[in-house]
């Protein structure tokens, strides 16, 4: 299921208090490693952002966000776009983080896209939706190409997927196939090739 604020905030809170919990459990496929994660965002959606980071660090991935990098330009420019390129290809994964204000930002869309030709055919981008409190998230009919990172109780619509999955944050693919993985391995994917 795709989380809403609210929801997001408890699972968040979870994660944080019990780094070994059910989230975490996959980590130690590839123990040792870690995965880096460039995090495309709206900087309005500053609590979201903090969750969703907090949830991925109890994963040991390693997670990049611009307005922490000191090398970055106070007011955006050609070289923090220059720089956001360099970032996007250096770190491991491409996640957006897609609240309603993301989906309309002309920034995140310009991250998505680059990170789409960076990271699509090597299955290193995903999103990360988040819907208003009580609504159903929506984005633009472009980003259903894309898998999501959703949340699964055990129960539901796992009679839709071959198998069925644990219980925890996993990465649905939705275009053209059914599958389904947990985060943690997902994360770790692209550290044994």
């Amino acid at each position: 299921m795709i989380l809403d604020k609210n929801q997001l905030s408890s699972f968040a809170i979870s994660a944080e208090y019990n780094q070994r919990s059910v989230i975490s459990q996959y980590r130690t496929f590839y123990a040792g490693k870690n995965c880096s994660v460039f995090l495309s965002h709206k900087h309005d959606d500053i609590q979201q952002l903090q969750h969703v980071t907090t949830i991925l660090k109890s994963l040991d991935a390693y997670v990049y966000v611009d307005w922490l990098d000191k090398s970055l330009p106070q007011s955006p420019n050609e070289v923090t776009a220059s720089k956001i390129k360099e970032a996007i290809k250096k770190y491991d994964k491409f996640i957006l983080v897609a609240t309603d204000g993301a989906i309309a930002s002309k920034w995140c869309n310009w991250e998505l896209g680059y990170g789409d030709a960076q990271k699509y055919n090597a299955n290193k981008i995903v999103l990360f939706p988040i819907a208003q409190t009580g609504l159903k998230w929506t984005g633009y009919e472009y980003m259903k190409l894309y898998p999501t990172i959703e949340y699964w109780d055990g129960v539901i619509y796992s009679y839709i997927i071959h198998g069925y999955p644990s219980k925890g944050f996993h990465v649905v693919y939705h275009y053209g196939t059914e599958k389904i993985i947990p985060l943690g391995e997902w994360l770790n994917l692209s550290l044994i090739h």
